[in-house]
């Protein structure tokens, strides 16, 4: 009787851990994105970057908000130490940026916040999609990578955090066109955050948009500009 019981919690021991295996090795939904396909401007916000090197005080940035009806996906498009860049937020991404700013508010309102190394990515991860270029006759470098959703503390005071990790491009046919593109922080105010929120979430349903040229700007930014730092 003994035998028969041990052999039974063996197998149900092994189905356990197969199960657990088949969860960690759950496909990674990655996207791609056609840079050809119609495009339209749909929005800008204000964020802030790391100045050249790290060094110095955070520099607050305009960037291009645009919308690849085709894919259904957002693109920020914006400059880093001499690169273009082009961030990809697939629905699932728009979702859970809006989530995490929801929280964000939720924990700064009720103070919260703490000052630790897991709090970039506090909030959860996400897939996104890179292109970057160094100028346009270089090669277009591009693919998936993690997005970090969280908060950090700079100068005593907190930004709402989306941290692009690093991308891998392989180029199949020319090694030296191999490209790694840097870790990237943008760090948002909560009104700057929220502004993008609001795109975000216009375009949560796919629409048509009538698109007579592959670029057409149909959104005017408001000037008005936003403090650069929240009080906590």
């Amino acid at each position: 009787m003994k035998s028969i019981y041990k052999i039974f919690i063996i197998f149900v021991l092994g189905v356990t851990i197969s199960a657990c295996n088949t969860v960690k090795s759950v496909k990674v939904e990655d996207f791609t994105v056609n840079m050809k396909s119609p495009q339209i401007k749909v929005g800008e916000v204000d964020l802030q970057l790391e100045t050249f090197l790290g060094m110095g005080k955070l520099k607050k940035q305009n960037v291009t908000v645009l919308y690849f009806p085709k894919e259904d996906v957002i693109c920020l498009k914006y400059k880093y130490e001499f690169y273009t860049f082009y961030q990809f937020w697939n629905k699932k991404g728009r979702l859970e940026f809006i989530n995490a700013l929801t929280k964000y508010n939720e924990d700064y309102n009720a103070r919260n916040l703490e000052k630790n190394n897991k709090s970039q990515y506090k909030y959860g991860v996400v897939r996104g999609y890179l292109v970057w270029q160094l100028i346009s006759i270089t090669v277009q470098a591009r693919a998936n990578m993690n997005v970090e959703l969280g908060y950090v503390f700079k100068d005593k005071s907190p930004y709402f955090s989306v941290n692009q990790r690093e991308a891998e491009y392989i180029d199949a046919d020319a090694r030296d066109n191999n490209r790694t593109s840097p870790n990237i922080t943008m760090y948002f105010t909560r009104a700057q955050a929220a502004e993008l929120s609001k795109i975000f979430e216009d375009h949560l349903i796919p629409v048509e948009i009538p698109i007579e040229d592959e670029y057409q700007e149909a959104y005017t930014p408001m000037t008005e500009n936003d403090p650069l730092k929240d009080a906590y």
